[in-house]
């Protein structure tokens, strides 16, 4: 064997040994924690709370945790001391003192053997004088949980607002729930609190708009799904109905801009198209109006629900011209409309950037 296959061969060795070097710590990090974020919901001041993080080594091979740190003394940690076969089921519980009022966020980090970077935990809750339940009503049903309203409207959002609505659930089963939000889209975080509702007991779903990742303005519309425990199920008595209205700011807006801003008006803003009285389609127009300086702007035009269709003469209006929108109503389309049929506009009219226009047919 010639001098270049021996260096071909020690150089293959050396790049086998540094893979395995470095799969091998990788390996060690596959903790797979169920829950390893758990927030307590409400927490009676100078009442310890304890939560247990349900974990399983996938690492391919025994692990032991050799250290454990946390964000500040009031938590405390009870954790496997001995060695954690491959496949093994483990808990790790953490204990905070709810020695001080006010919001808490703690985290624990997990040092295994081997593993080039921790594992992390984090518990969180409110600390209060005294834990008080949702008091309202739950009249609706989505899966096996009562709740307080099963649609979510994000109305006149500026680009940049995270603004968030709340919907109270109530487990009304004898068994503990963990409440998922499935089919999230990527502008929408959930927040369940607590993780895990007792039986008889409330809790809240917080989501939170991200505006700054919608594209356009004007309307989107997007369904999430609220499951009892992870894993649950996707299905049509789990929805819940997830509306935004995105606007342009005109918030730096000078007073000379607006003096030169387009001016709209419109002929109505509700439309009565009367009955179908056995037509299949009724149809009826808006004539929109620019009594301003500039051109204006019909940025966005849509329907809140189905039913409608639409068609605009032109989506820019000069100073002292008109535009025409024409509305068609379709029986079969209304008949599955969830809500009252409206038309939304989004303009470039500081004082108009959104307009609604009511649909009456019967």
């Amino acid at each position: 064997m010639n001098m270049n296959n021996i260096n071909s061969i020690i150089r293959r060795m050396a790049a086998a040994v540094l893979m395995l070097a470095v799969a091998m710590p990788l390996m060690a990090q596959r903790i797979e924690v169920s829950q390893p974020v758990i927030d307590c919901g409400q927490v009676q001041y100078r009442l310890p709370v304890s939560v247990k993080f349900e974990a399983r080594n996938q690492s391919g091979r025994q692990i032991q945790i050799t250290d454990v740190r946390t964000s500040c003394g009031c938590t405390a940690v009870d954790y496997p001391r001995e060695a954690i076969a491959h496949g093994r089921t483990f808990t790790v519980t953490v204990t905070y003192d709810a020695r001080q009022m006010g919001t808490f966020t703690k985290e624990v980090a997990l040092y295994v053997s081997s593993a080039s970077a921790p594992v992390y935990l984090t518990l969180r809750g409110r600390v209060v004088p005294e834990v008080v339940d949702y008091t309202g009503t739950f009249p609706l049903t989505l899966g096996t949980l009562r709740a307080d309203k099963s649609d979510i409207e994000f109305d006149d959002v500026s680009s940049g607002e995270r603004p968030f609505q709340r919907i109270h659930v109530l487990n009304s089963t004898s068994n503990p729930m963990q409440p998922q939000v499935m089919h999230l889209p990527d502008y929408l975080q959930a927040q369940v609190s607590p993780s895990t509702i007792a039986p008889g007991k409330s809790g809240v779903v917080t989501l939170t708009l991200l505006s700054d990742r919608l594209r356009d303005y004007g309307l989107t519309q997007t369904s999430v799904y609220l499951g009892a425990y992870p894993g649950d199920r996707v299905a049509a008595d789990k929805e819940v109905g997830v509306s935004v209205v995105l606007l342009p700011s005109f918030g730096q807006l000078t007073d000379r801009a607006r003096e030169l801003s387009p001016k709209l008006e419109l002929s109505a803003t509700e439309l009565d198209l009367g009955s179908f009285d056995g037509k299949k389609k009724k149809r009826g127009d808006i004539i929109i109006t620019n009594h301003g300086r500039t051109p204006l702007e019909i940025r966005n035009i849509q329907m809140f629900t189905t039913g409608l269709e639409l068609s605009l003469s032109s989506r820019t209006v000069a100073p002292g011209a008109t535009a025409r929108l024409r509305v068609t109503a379709v029986a079969s389309g209304l008949k599955r409309a969830r809500s009252k049929p409206r038309v939304l506009m989004i303009t470039n009219d500081p004082d108009h950037a959104k307009v609604v226009i009511g649909v009456t047919v019967k």
